[in-house]
């Protein structure tokens, strides 16, 4: 199994389709909130054309600057599915086709595998294939970057490899308070919290249009005696 101690994360969301609206980008939201449930913080997303100079470049300074990377798209057999390319450019490697997943290709595929079909087998040279007793399709891993699917339905299953895979050097606390205040009458309350309370991250969430509430608060950090502190102190 391919473990990873990550406190930091970066996402890169390819594709053309999603720049220019022909698809509606669903991924992201999953993969938030799946990195905060193992106590990974996400730090930055970018979303980068079909293009492997762009994805080479982006990958490569997300990499730098994050503990671990996930990107989401661009891995099939057709034209423009060139992630693995970037990713592998990324890192000065090429990619070359996994027999591991060539032969599970063509276990599926039968006599309709086709050199299109194995293009899913292509991977960056030096990485490694994450798999668990649930989702045995391999997820590749280059070095700290964690190549997924764009297809909602795939990317979601191979979430299941990520919690198994990934962690956090410690989970988040968070703690909600609904009010009937508005945020202008709540910013000095909040301004005086924040200022006490460094290693909490305060939000606040104004609702419009619902009766039961006009502000929601959250506090968050991975102490929870910090976390009580500051939802005590506000």
């Amino acid at each position: 199994m391919v473990e990873c101690i990550a406190r930091t994360a970066g996402v890169a969301l390819i594709g053309n389709e999603l720049l220019s609206g022909k698809v509606v980008e669903s991924n992201l939201i999953e993969l938030a909130k799946t990195l905060r449930a193992v106590g990974v913080s996400l730090r930055r997303v970018v979303v980068i054309p079909d293009e492997i100079d762009e994805i080479a470049r982006d990958v490569g300074a997300l990499s730098d600057a994050f503990d671990v990377v996930f990107t989401s798209g661009g891995v099939g057999p057709t034209h423009d599915d060139v992630t693995i390319e970037g990713v592998a450019r990324a890192f000065g490697v090429a990619a070359h086709i996994d027999e591991t997943m060539a032969a599970l290709l063509r276990g599926a595929y039968g006599e309709r595998c086709t050199e299109g079909h194995l293009r899913m087998a292509l991977i960056p040279r030096g990485a490694q294939l994450a798999t668990t007793a649930d989702v045995q399709w391999p997820t590749p891993v280059m070095r700290n970057v964690w190549i997924l699917p764009g297809v909602p339905e795939i990317f979601r299953m191979k979430l299941a490899v990520v919690r198994a895979c990934v962690r956090g050097p410690e989970p988040f606390v968070s703690r909600a308070v609904f009010t009937k205040l508005d945020e202008a009458e709540l910013k000095p309350l909040l301004d005086d919290v924040v200022a006490a309370h460094p290693r909490v991250e305060v939000g606040s969430y104004p609702k419009w249009f619902d009766p039961s509430y006009k502000t929601k608060l959250t506090f968050d950090g991975r102490n929870s005696e910090d976390v009580e502190a500051a939802t005590g102190a506000f």
